[in-house]
């Protein structure tokens, strides 16, 4: 597969980690990571600032040899997110979209995008809006909506996704069944909820195919584990995979990213 991720991207700065920590990421860029480390190929296509900030997540993401030939460097601030981590648990703090605020893709981006098996954005990515010219383009779509699938944004870039994700606490349930078929009459091929250490559940418009996990020996952190799902679920798609199997390796990528600390 040789996915092209686009959208957002931030640093995570811990405040209370050895002083101050930054680590890369954003769930495009993390998704990107995540297909490259399952063996596929992938590009990621974004914003970042001309500061420090931007210097780290481009050096960071090329590492992991990710195409970064479309990451475009603006003038201001690269995304931010200032987080805590607090008797284990990870806190959140205040969001600086910096550069992302007023990003669009270019039509060459999109010239760029339609060479890929595949374009994925997270609801943070400031391209919903373009969903409609992507699935014109022919290029499979994805869209990871989090936990806020009736944001405005997730609700633009529906109709052209033809892979839907979401993530909810709530389990399998019949109000979860009904949401997801709502989602489903509006455009998408799949709609997978992942449901964290329940697993996952996703429905094809006519069968609900539910899922567990891959048992963890050692959770070390729970960063990027959702994106990971998707990463690994999307490279089964491009494998011509079935969805049960899809769902495997969505869970088999998330249990390798619990291993360590930080999303990659």
């Amino acid at each position: 597969m040789r996915l092209a991720s686009v959208g957002s991207n931030c640093i995570d700065y811990y405040s209370n980690i050895d002083g101050g920590r930054s680590y890369p990421g954003g769930g495009p860029v993390n998704m990107a990571v995540y297909a490259v480390r399952n063996g596929g190929q992938a590009s990621y296509i974004g914003p970042i600032g001309n500061d420090e900030y931007g210097k780290i997540m481009y050096e960071a993401v090329r590492a992991k040899g990710v195409d970064v030939s479309h990451m475009h460097v603006a003038e201001g601030k690269t995304a931010v997110s200032q987080v805590e981590l607090i008797n284990g648990e990870r806190v959140f703090g205040d969001y600086d979209e910096g550069v992302l605020s007023s990003y669009r893709l270019s039509d060459e981006d999109i010239d760029f995008i339609a060479e890929h098996d595949m374009v994925v954005c997270d609801l943070w990515g400031k391209v919903e809006g373009q969903f409609r010219d992507l699935k014109a383009r022919g290029i499979p779509t994805a869209f990871d909506c989090a936990t806020r699938p009736e944001d405005e944004a997730a609700q633009t870039a529906m109709p052209y996704t033809d892979y839907l994700f979401f993530s909810s606490d709530d389990g399998d349930t019949p109000e979860l069944r009904k949401q997801m078929k709502e989602y489903h009459d509006r455009g998408p091929k799949l709609v997978t909820a992942m449901l964290g250490t329940r697993g996952s559940l996703c429905y094809d418009g006519s069968e609900y195919h539910a899922y567990g996990i891959v048992e963890c020996d050692n959770v070390v952190d729970s960063m990027g584990a959702g994106d990971s799902y998707i990463a690994g679920f999307l490279g089964g798609i491009a494998d011509g995979l079935s969805i049960e199997e899809c769902m495997h390796k969505g869970a088999a990528t998330a249990t390798e990213t619990l291993k360590y600390f930080g999303a990659w």
